[in-house]
């Protein structure tokens, strides 16, 4: 079965760490990809699955065995409900008003919600998250909620073929986290790098990516 070879490969490719040592999670991002499929790539390696949609996460999640599951889509606060104490990780912590609805439930249910503050490391208009100057100022308010648990950073790399301006952005990235990691030793994810860009992003300091077709090939969208 290819997700076997294709998990084995990028496994391998990963082995050794990050440029700096680290070792590396592979999070695998399972839209569109039935509760079967994803079970067979856990059954194969895979220790971290990750859905983009909450739609998607609630009609799989109590299929799904053997995993973490974390959530890296855009999450709009009227459905932190369905995640906040179900999930291992948000990634996409985008806002202080998003921030303060996970910390809102997780207070009512009693549980701390692990996230990551997504940074809006390229300017893109397209993108959400905050900008690089204001990272640090947002993980030091973000910090103070109760019943959340910031573990590190997130970033979406532009679509570009200029690998000498990705590499510029990750390491601003890790720059960012490095200066956050010295105060608090709950940081220890830099979480950059899809399926087109991991590579550059494990080569200048990213220790999470995200890949999907990597793994699970071509993404059937049918009608949606």
């Amino acid at each position: 079965m290819f997700i076997k070879e294709n998990l084995d490969k990028i496994l391998y490719e990963i082995k050794d760490g990050n440029n700096l040592g680290e070792k590396i999670m592979l999070v695998g991002a399972t839209k569109t990809m039935d509760a079967d499929t994803i079970n067979l790539a856990i059954s194969n390696g895979l220790e971290v699955v990750a859905e983009n949609k909450v739609q998607e996460f609630r009609e799989k999640t109590d299929k799904i065995s053997g995993a973490k599951q974390h959530f890296i889509g855009h999450l709009q606060t009227n459905k932190v409900k369905y995640l906040v104490g179900k999930v291992d990780l948000i990634h996409s912590v985008d806002s202080l008003k998003l921030a303060e609805e996970i910390s809102r439930v997780a207070k009512i249910r009693q549980v701390i919600q692990d996230v990551l503050l997504e940074i809006n490391v390229g300017g893109e208009l397209s993108k959400s998250g905050i900008s690089p100057e204001n990272a640090i100022e947002f993980y030091q308010t973000v910090k103070k909620l109760g019943g959340v648990k910031v573990k590190g950073l997130m970033a979406m790399l532009p679509k570009t073929d200029d690998q000498k301006y990705l590499q510029n952005l990750v390491l601003k990235m890790r720059e960012i986290y490095d200066i956050i990691r010295k105060t608090d030793e709950n940081i220890i994810y830099l979480s950059v790098g899809m399926s087109a860009d991991y590579k550059v992003a494990i080569n200048n300091g990213a220790n999470v990516i995200r890949v999907g077709s990597l793994i699970f090939g071509k993404r059937n969208y049918g009608d949606n």
